[in-house]
């Protein structure tokens, strides 16, 4: 076959994989087409227990945000969740758990069969997250005051210490998040954030670990945005990159311990936190853009933090930081 017709094959075999990816194309433009005739507007994610909401009234709180001031209140009863005794006679601190996640945290630990010490920054609203716990059948005590504080860490832990007679798990969730532009971000607002969200973890770590046994458990509150940053919260994503890392290097300081120390990188969830920290127009519209459409509630990102305090579930993780977020764009 001599060069021209070479060429004539060539080109004819070009012509026709051109043709079969028209063809492609044209079938599957045909078919979207035709599913978006069908479609109804995709509404958000739900594959848990029970329906959440995916949209919020436009509503802003003072801080430190009282639930009871939401006009819709968070989810934290995990009705279908049942309890065992995986955690059974053991003692845990739990900060920030008056309300939000640190209360869903609570009162799923005790329907696991385990006393709670819940620690806040504020006298008001911590009846409810105790009579959450007790509700569960299991003592709970509550302590008010600031985690920046190494001497209110230390007399907690002592208080719970000598409430319970021991300390099996210690949750460090407490958190200040203020929304703010680089150029509004003032020496006392950043203070603030480092102060409750990097000298908290560390002032109740320390305080803490003297009283833990091998077996014992250490579970931080981080974040996604110390995995992928935050435009308006840089002072709080950096205090939860901080905390990654803390985990991290906490967890392998302590292995010969026998004291475990993982993390959950938090992605939106509906807590007072929010309401608190965004304009009412940003909390109409809470975190819409994440793929499944909606914030968490408190009760759906709970169970974590049981996982990772069981020795019977997790007796081989530590130093790890497991995200919840609500799925990835994909890019």
């Amino acid at each position: 076959m001599n060069k021209r017709s070479l060429a004539k094959v060539s080109s004819a075999k070009a012509e026709g994989a051109a043709a079969r990816g028209r063809s492609f194309q044209a079938n599957i433009d045909r078919l979207e087409a035709g599913r978006k005739k069908q479609s109804k507007s995709n509404g958000a994610m739900q594959a848990g227990q029970r329906q959440y909401p995916s949209k919020f009234p436009a509503q802003h709180v003072k801080k430190l945000g009282l639930e009871a001031e939401l006009k819709i209140q968070p989810m934290f009863e995990a009705p279908a969740y049942l309890g065992s005794e995986k955690l059974k006679d053991c003692a845990a601190i739990v900060t920030g758990g008056d309300s939000g996640i640190g209360r869903a945290v609570a009162v799923l630990y005790a329907r696991r069969r385990r006393y709670c010490g819940g620690l806040s920054r504020r006298a008001r609203g911590r009846g409810r997250d105790k009579r959450a716990v007790e509700a569960e059948g299991r003592r709970c005590i509550t302590i008010s005051g600031d985690v920046a504080d190494p001497k209110f860490c230390d007399e907690a832990v002592k208080k719970a210490f000598k409430a319970f007679g021991k300390l099996n798990i210690l949750v460090n969730n407490a958190a200040f998040q203020q929304h703010a532009t680089f150029d509004d971000l003032t020496e006392e607002h950043f203070d603030r954030t480092i102060k409750t969200n990097l000298y908290g973890y560390f002032h109740m770590a320390k305080a803490a670990v003297p009283h833990l046994q091998p077996g014992s458990a250490i579970v931080m509150a981080g974040s996604v945005t110390g995995l992928l940053g935050n435009k308006d919260l840089i002072d709080y994503s950096m205090t939860k990159g901080g905390i990654h890392a803390f985990t991290r290097s906490l967890a392998t300081h302590l292995v010969d311990r026998g004291i475990r120390v993982n993390a959950v990188a938090l992605g939106p969830v509906w807590t007072p936190l929010n309401p608190a920290d965004k304009p009412p127009e940003a909390v109409a519209k809470f975190d819409s853009e994440m793929p499944m459409k909606r914030a968490a509630q408190p009760e759906e990102i709970a169970p974590a933090f049981v996982f990772l305090a069981a020795p019977t579930c997790s007796s081989y993780i530590t130093g790890e930081i497991l995200p919840i977020i609500g799925g990835y764009t994909g890019g």
